[in-house]
């Protein structure tokens, strides 16, 4: 077809997303949407315990951060809620000034992370190592399933025959039909047997009472004073970097699963603004949530904003108009749930012994480090944090010991040719040094740096050193070969690093 020929109709539809005309695409999405919402309930008013504030402050964060992300975000079928890293953050502001200290800090963390995001700081997750990514993958699995491990601790027995029917139930329905997604039926069927057999276990309304309205939007309750904002501005700032970093490794482990590309920048600017909606309505703010994303993505299917956007939606329907309902799903349903999740998060490939025996000792301390700082601190930046760091430092190690140096001294015996081979820098390069034969080389030294490469000031300073040595013993040094970058760099530092040597 030409483009004479395109009708605005045909140009309109080619516009629609997937789930307007596919209502397989429709069907999948709106499932996915609800299983989410109800998983989200019990985290929520969770998360909002450990922020120290009412139950509805963390479901209302929940609503706006899902439904706001759906729209500016830059992951499609991505889940952002309220979470346990931010109430972490936030929990002492709120316990020492009070709520409105806490909404001012949301707003303002909003406001960093829109900065941050516009001036690229997500392009610093290319930084990130795949062992780390692993790493990050596995222990956040390890999370998932700790934290349903209170759950299944001093209750009624009955809770142990239900969670492992509802595992079963979503292990053995995909192979009756996917149609609809196993652990919706699985909540409804223990739902449903709770309450007709009069079963007396945790339930979702001993978590917190659930609001019986939509939120309000307002200001925070708090002086507009310099006082106030030096008080707010580290925890915004410790929650924006948070939030981010849990936002943009999740939005990379779903980039994996679904072999698709998203904006990490478009994400970090539409967290920022998710928080600030979040924050003018009251909420406690909040990030990527990846244990129900993974089943919104992994296990229910869904790959659009609709998922997301019907997620907060059904999320205040659920707790405003079927309160009454919801407060009876048995907490044992969303355990078995979670621990579903858990298991199929953890990637089971990169623990087989075969694996084991290919992948490089480093690689294997990195993605353990990453495991253990954050199931140790529970928090998810700190791992990966750390993990990269140790990544960088092992690969550092490891790039230092491929500099070598060979000697050829002429014939006639009036020169000395220097080959260097390999990567200059901080590591590297402070070996340099010893390894030129000062006091017996001839008069005439070159260096020939045709295989090498210069990175950084301290192989220059280390290339003046052996000039120096070999001068203040009245011989000459010529340096040849430097490719342009590290000529330029060379040719910049060369002589102007005094006391460097």
């Amino acid at each position: 077809m030409s483009s004479a020929a395109v009708t605005p109709a045909v140009r309109l539809r080619g516009l629609k997303p997937d789930w307007i005309s596919d209502p397989k695409v429709w069907r999948t999405e709106v499932l996915a949407g609800l299983v989410v919402a109800l998983a989200l309930i019990p985290e929520a008013i969770s998360f909002s315990i450990i922020a120290g504030v009412d139950p509805a402050v963390g479901l209302f964060a929940s609503f706006t951060m899902a439904v706001t992300i759906s729209i500016v975000g830059g992951r499609r079928a991505m889940i952002s809620a309220a979470t346990g890293a931010v109430a972490l953050v936030i929990a002492p502001l709120n316990r020492e000034h009070g709520f409105g200290y806490l909404v001012a800090a949301v707003i303002l963390a909003g406001v960093f992370q829109v900065v941050l995001g516009a001036v690229g700081v997500a392009k610093l997750m290319r930084f990130v190592p795949r062992s780390v990514m692993v790493g990050f993958v596995n222990a956040l699995a390890v999370l998932i399933f700790m934290a349903q491990v209170p759950e299944m601790h001093d209750v009624p027995w009955a809770v142990y025959p239900l969670i492992l029917g509802g595992l079963a139930l979503m292990v053995l329905f995909p192979k009756v039909t996917t149609v609809i997604p196993a652990p919706l039926v699985s909540i409804i069927i223990l739902t449903v047997i709770t309450v007709a057999a009069g079963i007396a276990v945790p339930t979702v309304g001993d978590k917190g009472k659930l609001p019986s309205s939509l939120p309000v939007p307002g200001l925070p309750d708090v002086p507009f004073t310099l006082d106030t904002l030096t008080t707010i501005a580290p925890y915004a700032l410790a929650m924006a970097l948070v939030g981010l970093m849990e936002s943009l490794m999740t939005a990379k482990l779903v980039d994996d699963i679904t072999d698709t590309h998203s904006s990490k920048s478009r994400e970090s600017i539409g967290q920022g603004i998710a928080n600030i909606v979040t924050g003018f309505f009251g909420g406690m703010g909040g990030c990527a949530m990846i244990g129900q994303t993974m089943i919104n993505v992994r296990v229910s299917g869904a790959r659009t904003r609709l998922s997301t956007f019907l997620a907060g939606t059904f999320l205040m329907v659920l707790c405003v108009v079927f309160g009454p309902v919801v407060s009876d799903i048995p907490m044992a349903a969303l355990v078995a749930v979670m621990v579903m999740v858990a298991f199929g998060t953890f990637d089971w490939h990169s623990i087989a012994p075969k694996t084991l025996k290919r992948m490089p000792a480093g690689e294997i301390t990195v993605m353990v480090i990453t495991v253990i700082v954050v199931v140790a601190t529970s928090n998810l930046a700190i791992g990966v944090v750390v993990g990269s760091l140790t990544a960088m430092v092992i690969f550092a190690k490891r790039v230092a010991h491929l500099a070598h140096v060979t000697a050829v001294t002429d014939p006639d015996g009036t020169s000395v040719v220097y080959s260097v081979t390999g990567e200059l820098f901080f590591a590297s390069s402070n070996d340099l040094v010893g390894q030129f034969n000062y006091a017996t080389d001839p008069d005439k030294v070159v260096i020939d740096m045709s295989a090498a490469h210069i990175w950084d000031a301290s192989s220059v300073a280390a290339l003046d050193a052996i000039e120096t040595k070999y001068g203040q013993r009245g011989k000459t040094v010529e340096i040849i070969g430097l490719n342009n970058p590290s000529a330029d760099l060379h040719g910049k530092l060369s002589g102007e690093l005094a006391g460097s040597h």
